[in-house]
């Protein structure tokens, strides 16, 4: 998957596209004025650029994602644990549940994943 490099305020657009999708442009323009207080060449130019990063199409006035939000946030999280824990999820977990208590029925959760993963693997 391509590495989508998005700014707070694109990532907030993305949200609203894939909330709604497949929607008309003008519509996207219109929710975009009510939620983001934007003006529709705002909302076209952030649309265009995101369609040439690939995340996004507008095909005949109509605009879809070309990558869901579930498969954004999984590279994103993937992208995270590289750079800041060189790759080590047991890292990236260890320094989560430092500062954060999980409860037990979290860890049980958590738990079922890796031996359901194990099963798989």
């Amino acid at each position: 998957m391509k590495d989508f490099e998005l700014g707070a305020i694109q990532e907030r657009f993305a949200g609203i596209v894939w909330e709604h999708e497949p929607i008309a442009s003008g519509e996207l323009a219109k929710i975009c004025e009510r939620e983001l207080n934007w003006k529709r060449p705002t909302t076209y130019t952030v649309l265009r650029k995101l369609c040439e990063k690939g995340l996004l199409q507008n095909k005949d006035g109509i605009v879809i994602s070309l990558v869901s939000r579930d498969e954004f946030y999984s590279a994103k999280s993937e992208q995270i644990i590289e750079d800041s824990y060189r790759g080590s999820l047991p890292a990236f977990i260890a320094a989560f549940i430092s500062r954060k208590n999980i409860s037990a029925e979290e860890a049980s959760e958590i738990q079922r994943m890796i031996d359901s993963f194990k099963k798989e693997g």
